[in-house]
């Protein structure tokens, strides 16, 4: 079964689109690191397929921030902040009462949560955090440092995979990590090829 063309996958990406159309771009930037990930993992072809179901709906909860706090050019205020961090349960309870989109929950629900446990929406940490979740929180903060945002310009490859490095076993998974950092010093991953 093609877990993109399930019901409500691409209903919830032209609401996302509208929403705000970097969310959807991310999106499929997230699904391709994350695919990068698993691959290094072994996970079976039927294992990414359903990751690239919850890659592609991760931020679904973002359609109920404000857009004037997803595009804001500067730093969140605290009331803001907390307002973003809402987006994990909001997707949980958007996609909640699909069958067909429950693989995507973890994905959905976790992808915030750190190694360290100072993540957030539930403040687990280490192996406690769903491996989906895990994977996610590594392939989203790559792209986040490897894109230009409102609030500052992309890093170069090379300052993001230091940055991977320096927050494993901290914010990230060690392994998972890991995984990608070899992935894109191998030339293995087909969106970044190999770093100089």
């Amino acid at each position: 079964m093609n877990l993109h063309h399930v019901g409500g996958v691409d209903a919830y990406r032209r609401v996302m689109e509208e929403w705000d159309p970097e969310l959807a771009d991310h999106a499929a930037r997230v699904a391709a690191h994350a695919e990068i990930i698993a691959a290094e993992l072994g996970w079976t072809p039927a294992q990414i397929e359903t990751l690239r179901l919850g890659a592609m709906l991760h931020d679904v909860g973002k359609v109920s921030i404000r857009a004037d706090i997803l595009t804001k050019p500067g730093s969140l205020d605290h009331r803001e902040l907390a307002e973003m961090r809402t987006h994990p349960v909001e997707g949980l309870w958007l996609l909640a009462g699909m069958p067909a989109l429950a693989p995507a929950l973890p994905y959905v629900l976790f992808h915030h949560e750190r190694w360290d446990g100072g993540g957030y929406p539930t403040q687990r940490g280490g192996t406690d955090i769903p491996i989906e979740g895990r994977i996610l929180a590594v392939a989203d903060a790559f792209d986040a440092m490897t894109t230009d945002r409102p609030y500052r310009l992309a890093m170069t490859l090379g300052e993001a995979l230091t940055e991977l490095r320096l927050c494993s076993g901290t914010q990230f998974d060690p392994d998972v990590a890991g995984a990608l950092v070899e992935a894109v010093m191998a030339g293995a991953h087909p969106l970044v090829g190999a770093a100089a």
